[in-house]
């Protein structure tokens, strides 16, 4: 690591903000170019896989997306072969999943994309062994950051507060700091108090909600051959509802409305809330199922993007990562994967030996490497009615492409081709380019959109044949 961020190699302290996925995956990457590490956590980090107050979402429905894999397995080699062997689902898309979206069925053709369905804690927590193993790498826990030692020239620091301790406040000095510490992230406040600019922030909110509770698997005697259940909302049909399994035999049930319209976290109420999706399926299945948790209400679902790539009178020595940079409406799944991608980022831009990691340059880095996502979810949600905030706009640029990709959402239900293609683009392992090739494009510009299934498909297509 260059000295303009930060460290020289191996020879001096960094310190991550906040032990979340993405704090503990930029650790792991920093452990091979400072001496030391430290992760300050406001928590205490439990000994086996739990739910933590600092992750609200944490009981809530989680996917790991496959470009998220991908980047996990490049920083824990056999991480995702360790959680399937400790039973987190694999699920395959579209095989495995009985999903409704614009009005359509999916085909349950062949698997192109898998997603792992376990619980976020498990992940959370075979992660955390993981990274901690290294001696390179401590943490301060039970503490918060609650600012920034330096000026607008550098960062030299952190200033902690023990959790409970009052105002009484001591330093911990670092070359580097990050900021890992998620969707609250008071970040742009301690930049402001050291005298730099705070970066401009980017908003969509769409008022979504959503409450979850975790079943015992209802799917015996529906006749369905699937793993999971999928409505997804779009401007017409506002409602959603997803059924992923988790650990164990149970499964983890999501129902989602819009501000004025949310789910209710009685568990009597919450059922009956699912009667108002497009179709019965779902909530016939929580008529079979056995409740094993309370429902738990969750609704900060904004999309929120920080500019630290932009130039501005900001220090050296600092990053964002993770939520703390750029988060996403949780509907889409895409927050763990996107900071496996940030961290492979992050191991990259400093590992480059053609070009200094300035502090700039390695934010842009990051920056990007959580684009692709925010595009997807961003964009998406900007046409979803009531929405607001300050990146609703759109240029003159955007809207053929955005009548081409409506082209091609018409048809990924129930082309498979097309449908590889989009799937690898929303699980974030291929660029969107990949929807241009010239395959895509004819299927997308000249062909019908194909027939789907009028019913729900509770057979796999090889099962039906």
């Amino acid at each position: 690591m260059a000295d303009q961020l930060g460290t020289s190699r191996g020879a001096r302290h960094a310190v991550v903000v906040g032990g979340s996925i993405a704090g503990l995956l930029a650790a792991r990457v920093l452990a091979e170019h400072a001496q030391r590490v430290t992760i300050v956590e406001r928590d205490r980090f439990p000994d086996e896989p739990g739910p933590r107050a600092g992750v609200p979402q944490g009981q809530h429905t989680h996917v790991l997306l496959e470009g998220g894999q991908l980047a996990l397995e490049q920083l824990l080699p056999g991480v995702v072969e360790e959680l399937r062997e400790q039973g987190s689902p694999r699920v395959g898309m579209p095989e495995d999943v009985v999903q409704w979206q614009g009005g359509r069925w999916f085909r349950r053709t062949a698997t192109t994309s898998s997603l792992l369905t376990g619980t976020r804690p498990r992940l959370e927590h075979l992660i955390r062994r993981r990274v901690l193993a290294d001696p390179r790498i401590g943490t301060v826990q039970g503490t918060e950051a609650v600012g920034l030692l330096g000026d607008a020239g550098r960062v030299r620091g952190v200033l902690l507060r023990e959790r409970g301790a009052g105002g009484e406040t001591r330093t911990l000095e670092a070359d580097l700091v990050v900021d890992a510490s998620g969707r609250g992230s008071q970040a742009p406040q301690w930049l402001s108090a050291i005298g730099a600019e705070p970066p401009h922030e980017e908003t969509i909110e769409t008022g979504l909600a959503y409450a979850t509770r975790l079943y015992r698997d209802g799917s015996e005697g529906s006749g369905a051959d699937c793993l999971g259940y999928f409505v997804v909302p779009n401007p017409e049909q506002t409602y959603g509802g997803v059924v992923m399994p988790v650990e164990d035999g149970r499964c983890l049930v999501t129902l989602s409305g819009l501000r004025g319209d949310e789910p209710p976290t009685d568990e009597e109420a919450f059922e009956d809330f699912a009667k108002r999706l497009p179709h019965p399926i779902l909530h016939d299945w929580l008529t079979r199922a056995e409740g094993e948790s309370p429902v738990r209400g969750f609704r900060r679902t904004a999309n929120v993007r920080r500019r630290y790539d932009r130039p501005g009178r900001r220090p050296a020595g600092f990053l964002a990562t993770g939520d703390a940079l750029c988060t996403f409406n949780p509907i889409y799944g895409q927050g763990m994967a996107v900071a496996a991608i940030g961290a492979v980022a992050l191991r990259d831009a400093l590992a480059d030996r053609r070009r200094t990691p300035t502090t700039l340059r390695v934010q842009r880095a990051l920056f990007h490497a959580s684009k692709q996502a925010w595009d997807i979810s961003a964009g998406s949600d900007k046409s979803m009615p009531g929405a607001t905030g300050n990146a609703m706009g759109s240029r003159a640029l955007d809207r053929p492409a955005a009548w081409y990709l409506q082209r091609v959402q018409d048809r990924y239900t129930g082309d498979p081709v097309v449908g590889r293609a989009f799937r690898s683009v929303l699980a974030l392992v291929n660029p969107v380019t990949v929807l241009f090739a010239p395959r895509i494009a004819r299927a997308v510009l000249f062909e019908p959109v194909p027939p789907t299934p009028a019913e729900p498909p509770l057979r796999r297509e090889a099962d039906a044949a």
